[in-house]
């Protein structure tokens, strides 16, 4: 790999980083129904408008030390993480995707995935303002990315809400209670869009695997019985992005296994 591409993967960190500072904004403000443009960024404790040195991702909140510039209340420490995931992320995609209208596209759906995740881990809500206009996205995405034909992406956006539709409904015809909220129906119906449709079940299948791996030990640790809450939408962003970068590796290592 030539020097200059590494160079590249520097720059797309660094892009991805203050993409990510612009997403720890939304992941605050869009669940307030607060505007995401104005007014500028300020300290939460004492108010303090945070000047634009104060506000280089990853970089300011380690020459303040994690504390506000003014108040010296302690700053998250998940502000420079989500800034960081979002940089790996994007070098990521420019690594897997090269220099192509493609990498745009999944730098788009990526910054989509990293919001959702950390809004649903908070509230646990997928907002219809970023799933709903995503299923547009990825279908007008689809006219840019050589593997993936328009109806591929529109069976995908069908396949993926129906889906989770049919095991929601399922889920309450046997339980008697709701066990996945709308939120996440969208959140599929989005992920098959960008994706296309035979994306879904490996996605349904991951992301189900990793809750289950999350799920269980929490509710033994907590003592708590089926009925623990834990948001879906982090585990379908995790899963997708898996796919996204390795997903046909897997499904050829395993159609492989089958026909060994």
């Amino acid at each position: 790999m030539p020097f200059e591409f590494y160079f590249f993967l520097g720059a797309a960190f660094v892009l991805g980083t203050v993409i990510g500072s612009f997403l720890n904004v939304c992941i605050y403000r869009i669940p307030a129904g607060k505007s995401i443009v104005s007014p500028p960024s300020a300290c939460p404790h004492c108010g303090h408008h945070i000047r634009w040195f104060q506000n280089i991702p990853i970089l300011s909140y380690l020459f303040l030390g994690g504390k506000c510039a003014a108040c010296r209340a302690r700053i998250s420490l998940r502000y420079p993480a989500i800034e960081a995931l979002t940089g790996l992320l994007f070098a990521l995609v420019l690594y897997y995707f090269s220099f192509s209208a493609v990498t745009i596209v999944y730098w788009v759906f990526i910054a989509s995935l990293v919001t959702i995740t950390f809004i649903d881990l908070d509230h646990q809500i997928i907002p219809d303002v970023i799933s709903l206009p995503g299923i547009l996205v990825g279908f007008i995405c689809s006219f840019f990315v050589p593997w993936l034909s328009w109806s591929d992406s529109l069976l995908g956006i069908l396949v993926g809400g129906g889906i989770l539709l049919a095991i929601a409904w399922f889920y309450e015809l046997l339980t008697k209670r709701a066990g996945m909220g709308g939120g996440d129906i969208k959140l599929l119906g989005m992920l098959g869009a960008f994706l296309g449709w035979k994306a879904v079940l490996p996605i349904v299948f991951v992301a189900s695997l990793a809750g289950s791996l999350v799920g269980v030990p929490l509710m033994l640790l907590q003592k708590k019985d089926a009925k623990l809450a834990i948001p879906f939408g982090p585990f379908l962003a995790f899963a997708a992005t898996v796919y996204l970068f390795w997903g046909r590796d897997l499904v050829y290592w395993y159609l492989s296994l089958l026909g060994s």
